[in-house]
C-alpha cells in the first residue's frame, strides 16, 4: 500500500514537473498554448501550426521524454550498483563509464571530426563507455574475482585513466571545440530530438526488464553472499550481470546527455527511505525520483542564468555534494 501511494504520487508529480518543465524556459508558454500545440500535433486541432508549436513540440517535449528516460535510468543503475557492491556511494560513474564516454566524445571532436554526422558524437561516446567497462572488466577477470571492494577499485583507476586521457585530447586538441567539450563532461540535455530518443528508451526497457526479472536476486544479495549463495544466486556471475548491463544503458544514456553525475547516488537513498529494502518497491521508487529530480535539475538549468543555459551536471553535483554532506553528518550523529 505504501509503494501504491508513493508511485502514485511520484506519478502526479512527475506529470506536473513535464508541464511545467514545457511551458517555463528562456520562453514563457502558457498551459493554453501547450495544450493547443499538442492537439495540432495530433490532429485535434485543424487551427494552423505556429511558431511556438516547434519550440513545443520539436524542442522541449522530446527533452522532457529524454530527461524521464535518463533520470529514471541513472536511479536504477544506481540501485543496482549500490547493492551488487554493498557500497552505499556507488553510482553508474564510479566505474568509468562517464570518462570512457566522454573521452570517445571528446576525441572525436578534437582529433576526427564528425564522421557520421549527428550520430558521430552519440556513436563514439558509447564506444568509449563499452570500452572503459570492458577494461575494467578484463582486469577484474585478470586479477581474479575478490569481491566487490575490486570491482569498485578498478573502476575508479579506470576512470582517472580515461579522464587523464580526456584532459591530454583537450589541450592537445583544437581549443575551439572548447564549448562542445563542455557539454559533454558537464552534461546536458540539449542533443534531445524525437530520432534519438528510441536509442534511450532501448537502453531504459533493456535496463527495467533485466531489474524486473532479477530483483529477488538482489533481495537475496541483501543477506549477504553466503546466503544468497544457499538461495540459488550464482553471486560472481550475477554482479558482473548486473554491470554489464549498468554498463551498457550508462553508455547509451551518455551518448545523448554528456556526463550527469550524483543522480544515481541519491536516488536509491530516497527510494528506500520511503519503502525499504526490497528492491521491487525500491526499484520502481528510483525510477520515478530519478526522473523526478533530473527533470527539476533541467529546469533549473534552463532559467537560472536565462537565457543561457546552465549545463545540468552543475545542477545535480551541487545537489550531490549537499546529500553527501547530510548523510555523513547523520551517520556521525547516529
Amino acid at each position: 500500500m505504501r509503494l501504491s501511494f508513493a508511485a502514485l504520487g511520484g506519478a502526479v508529480a512527475l506529470a506536473v514537473l513535464a508541464v511545467l518543465s514545457v511551458g517555463w524556459g528562456a520562453t514563457a508558454i502558457s498551459p493554453a498554448d501547450v495544450y493547443a500545440a499538442f492537439a495540432r500535433s495530433i490532429g485535434l486541432d485543424l487551427g494552423a501550426a505556429t511558431p511556438i508549436d516547434r519550440i513545443i513540440i520539436d524542442l522541449r517535449a522530446p527533452r522532457v521524454v529524454l530527461a524521464v528516460l535518463v533520470g529514471a535510468g541513472l536511479g536504477v543503475v544506481g540501485s543496482l550498483l549500490q547493492t551488487v557492491t554493498r557500497n552505499d556511494l556507488a553510482d553508474p560513474f564510479l566505474f568509468g563509464l562517464s570518462s570512457g564516454a566522454a573521452a570517445g566524445a571528446v576525441f572525436v571532436i578534437t582529433v576526427t571530426g564528425d564522421q557520421l554526422g549527428v550520430w558521430t558524437l552519440p556513436v563514439a561516446a558509447f564506444c568509449g563507455g563499452m570500452l572503459a567497462a570492458i577494461v575494467v572488466l578484463a582486469l577484474v577477470h585478470r586479477m581474479g574475482f575478490q569481491g566487490p571492494e575490486k570491482l569498485v577499485l578498478t573502476g575508479l583507476a579506470v576512470s582517472f585513466l580515461f579522464t587523464a586521457l580526456t584532459n591530454y585530447l583537450i589541450f592537445a586538441g583544437d581549443q575551439r571545440a572548447a564549448h562542445s567539450v563542455l557539454f559533454w563532461t558537464l552534461g546536458g540535455l540539449g542533443l534531445a530530438r524525437w530520432d534519438n530518443l528510441p536509442l534511450v528508451a532501448f537502453g531504459f526497457i533493456v535496463l527495467m526488464a533485466f531489474a524486473g526479472l532479477r530483483h529477488r536476486h538482489l533481495d537475496a544479495l541483501l543477506g549477504g553472499e553466503s546466503t544468497a549463495a544457499s538461495l540459488g544466486v550464482a553471486v560472481s556471475r550475477f554482479r558482473l550481470q548486473v554491470f554489464m548491463v549498468s554498463a551498457f544503458a550508462t553508455a547509451i544514456f551518455v551518448s545523448v546527455t554528456g556526463v550527469i553525475g550524483f543522480v544515481g547516488l541519491m536516488v536509491p537513498h530516497m527510494a528506500r527511505a520511503v519503502t525499504g529494502p526490497l528492491h521491487l518497491g525500491t526499484l520502481t521508487l528510483s525510477a520515478f525520483f530519478g526522473a523526478l529530480l533530473l527533470l527539476a535539475s533541467d529546469l533549473v538549468a534552463r532559467i537560472l542564468l536565462a537565457p543561457q543555459e546552465l549545463p545540468i551536471g552543475i545542477v545535480t553535483a551541487s545537489m550531490g555534494a549537499c546529500f553527501v554532506f547530510v548523510m555523513l553528518l547523520r551517520r556521525r550523529i547516529l
